[in-house]
């Protein structure tokens, strides 16, 4: 199991005026290459847990084993030496530096790693997403379907484990969002564990296991019999 959460809870102190409390006991488990997608109104706690999934904050209380490594053993650094080597992330807001190349956006996470080559592997990476013709452009000369892409690819350069897509259509229009989701599926395919926040519900279609969170707990966890459906066509085909 790549990932076990167990009454993983979160409360925000209100500067001692009040208790927000934003996970209630939730439990957990996703196998490694799983599709996830997790649904929730806003507010209902759903990024609040891929953030806690994804090593950008911590639980109140709880326990969260990654790989069967309990996270709670691993100080901040490690944390983060685990985010730039397991983890790829992907924003609905693309998180791109402002006037810098596509290039050297891709490059980053690279900086804080043991890989070397990094220009061939960001070139890889924009390869894979089908902007290697965009090399050189600075990030706001380039559309919002290809900024998105430019964040897929930054998140893949590393060769993680999980890719967590937080609204990665939110801010995209629907061609766009088509893209980036059949960009999302494809790293699926090749093996990667995705875990996708989203509202809407065509996005999270395209996952194989929808869990729907409200007031901060899980009130379902469903295969996606319409995806699993989809494959077994194709398959027949």
């Amino acid at each position: 199991m790549l990932i076990q959460l167990k009454n993983i809870t979160k409360e925000y102190d209100n500067s001692g005026m009040a208790v927000t409390k934003v996970l209630r006991g939730v439990s957990l488990n996703v196998e490694e290459g799983e599709f996830l997608a997790i649904m929730g109104p806003s507010g209902s706690g759903k990024s609040t847990l891929m953030h806690i999934i994804g090593f950008l904050d911590r639980a109140t209380d709880g326990t969260y084993l990654f790989a069967g490594e309990d996270i709670k053993n691993f100080n901040d650094n490690e944390l983060a030496l685990i985010r730039n080597e397991k983890i790829g992330f992907v924003f609905q807001s693309f998180n791109l530096l402002a006037r810098t190349t596509v290039l050297d956006n891709v490059i980053l996470p690279l900086t804080y790693s043991k890989k070397k080559n990094h220009i061939e592997l960001a070139t890889e990476a924009l390869k894979a997403v089908g902007l290697e013709n965009r090399l050189n452009f600075l990030s706001n000369q380039i559309s919002g379907g290809q900024k998105q892409r430019v964040a897929i690819a930054r998140a893949l350069v590393c060769d993680p484990k999980v890719i967590f897509a937080d609204e990665p259509t939110g801010n995209l229009d629907s061609k766009s969002g088509a893209t980036v989701m059949n960009i999302l599926d494809r790293l699926h395919s090749e093996g990667r564990t995705v875990i996708l926040v989203t509202h809407d519900r065509f996005v999270a279609e395209h996952a194989h296991r929808i869990i729907t969170i409200k007031d901060g707990m899980i009130i379902s966890d469903e295969e996606n019999l319409n995806q699993r459906k989809s494959e077994i066509m194709e398959e027949d085909y």
